[in-house]
């Protein structure tokens, strides 16, 4: 398969993102290599060396690629979880639910120890961003027979590992900081690195605010920095806030999960009005949105519910600008300028309003998807002008190209199929009762090749609560369905969610509206 062209031109309606909001009603975005050359209106002269290039009309309007600073991907390949009951924080249903523990914990001890399961999760999943216009996450990460860790190396940019000297990984943090050592070990983490994420406040305030208050030490010194970045903060009060703002801290907010499992989420009026920098990320499939396009309808939704907190272009700016912003990334992505990396994706049409056509898209509307000026994902006619030709697959019923270059990926990647992929883990997932009577094959490591298997920390931090084992015995396991990619092809999913007896009774709706 020949290399994308080293230079190609873009054509469409433009929303640049960059720091005057400009968009261009009929731009062009010229690229080359993995960068961007320019951001021009289509009736300019073609900048250097662009002269005898083919512009490719995409017939939609291009805006810089998605950057999700929130998701567990291994967990996507999970279908939403019936929550049965409000929760006051993350322990009453990560430790103390026994469902949970049927659904979403114990399939993914199974799966994540079978390591011949892991390319294909990881494989799956990534397409599961990329379908829907992702082009950064959060990182898959390893551990090895020898207790080393690593980071998959797959088709998206990952914020932990970006393999990039010019952009700085973040660090992640999962379980709640405790005082002490920890607290003090915590600040050297945030002195030592650009982005830190911490999951933070958890559940409701009178649950969870004293996992924010240990910040501070008797001296009243806070582990707090402009490297902090506070996920889900549902716990926090307006002052607390305000405190974070003045060390220059930032927020990840992750609406439709928290609704479903605490009925609130984190008070973002508060935050935007203290100046916090705010984010998004879809959190995880069992419990939130199935991507991140999802999470800005589920953030739409709640914002025009509670006063209009946050207009479309807010929204928008949480999952590009404002997301690379807070990882220090700015630099180089986020917006669609100059000399920026060229991770772009388009969505069909360029009418209305530029940044509610985003919100409002639907995975069938995603026309390309581009990562660092190679194309990942699209409609054939584009990908096949880009010369990115790849594997077939179907959204919606509509034709889509996957590719991949093997050669920039882990080697378990290189030749999987998202069609074996999807197979595999179909059959894993309907056969985990015989799974987890299985041992996983022993392969034993080999000097230079040691065994990797998926590092679950989120599990760590929900092992089962000895009453729950108590009361309720092993848990077990039963046949599951591999959640589908997107929401077009889910066709119980909007009904599941308006099923969630958590949510408030305008969001199931809404988002369902924002769908059809």
């Amino acid at each position: 398969m020949p290399p994308p062209p080293v230079r190609s031109a873009l054509s469409g309606r433009v929303v640049c993102l960059d720091a005057a909001f400009l968009v261009l009603p009929h731009g062009v975005v010229y690229i080359e290599q993995n960068k961007i050359a320019a951001v021009q209106d289509a009736t300019a002269a073609p900048p250097a060396g662009f002269a005898g290039v083919a512009v490719t009309a995409t017939g939609g309007t291009i805006y810089p690629g998605l950057i999700e600073l929130h998701n567990h991907l291994s967990y996507n390949a999970l279908r939403l979880w019936k929550a049965p009951q409000l929760f006051p924080d993350r322990d009453a249903w990560s430790k103390h639910n026994v469902t949970y523990q049927q659904l979403v914990a114990g399939p993914m001890r199974v799966i994540g120890e079978h390591n011949e399961l892991v390319p294909a999760l990881v494989r799956y999943v990534e397409a599961k961003c990329l379908v829907a216009g992702v082009t950064t996450s959060q990182g898959i990460k390893l551990v090895s027979s020898s207790a080393i860790t690593r980071y998959y190396r797959g088709s998206l940019r990952t914020v932990e590992e970006p393999r990039d000297p010019k952009l700085a990984g973040a660090a992640t943090h999962i379980g709640d900081v405790t005082g002490g050592q920890d607290r003090q070990k915590f600040l050297t983490t945030l002195q030592n690195h650009k982005c830190v994420l911490l999951h933070l406040c958890k559940g409701l305030p009178n649950a969870s605010r004293q996992h924010f208050l240990i910040l501070k030490d008797a001296n009243g010194q806070w582990a707090l920095a402009p490297s902090f970045v506070g996920i889900h903060c549902v716990g926090l009060l307006p002052g607390d806030f305000q405190t974070l703002q003045a060390h220059g801290g930032s927020m990840v907010w992750s609406p439709l999960s928290n609704l479903l499992l605490y009925g609130q989420t984190a008070d973002v009026a508060a935050a935007k009005n203290a100046g916090v920098t705010i984010a998004l990320g879809a959190d995880w499939s069992p419990s939130g949105s199935k991507n991140l396009l999802g999470e800005l309808k589920a953030a739409h939704a709640w914002s025009a519910n509670n006063g209009n907190v946050f207009s479309d272009r807010d929204l928008v700016c949480m999952a590009t600008r404002n997301a690379a912003t807070i990882l220090k990334w700015d630099q180089l992505l986020g917006s669609l300028e100059k000399d920026k990396y060229a991770d772009l994706l388009v969505v069909k049409g360029t009418a209305g309003d530029a940044y509610a056509a985003l919100v409002k898209a639907k995975e069938t509307d995603i026309r390309l998807v581009v990562i660092g000026g190679v194309p990942r994902y699209g409609v054939s006619s584009l990908m096949n002008a880009l010369g990115a030709a790849g594997e077939p697959l179907h959204v919606g019923g509509q034709a889509r190209v996957f590719h991949v270059t093997p050669d920039a990926e882990d080697p378990a990647l290189a030749h999987l199929t998202l069609a074996d992929a999807t197979q595999r883990l179909s059959q894993a997932l309907q056969n985990l009762p015989q799974l987890a009577q299985q041992p996983p094959p022993h392969v034993l490591p080999t000097p230079g090749h040691p065994v990797w298997k998926l590092a679950l920390d989120e599990l760590a931090e929900s092992e089962p609560a000895p009453e729950l084992a108590a009361a309720h015995g092993p848990v077990v396991l039963q046949p599951l369905t591999l959640d589908p990619l997107t929401v077009a092809d889910d066709d119980p999913f909007l009904t599941t969610l308006a099923a969630e007896a958590n949510l408030p009774p305008y969001l199931a709706p809404a988002v369902k509206q924002m769908y059809l």
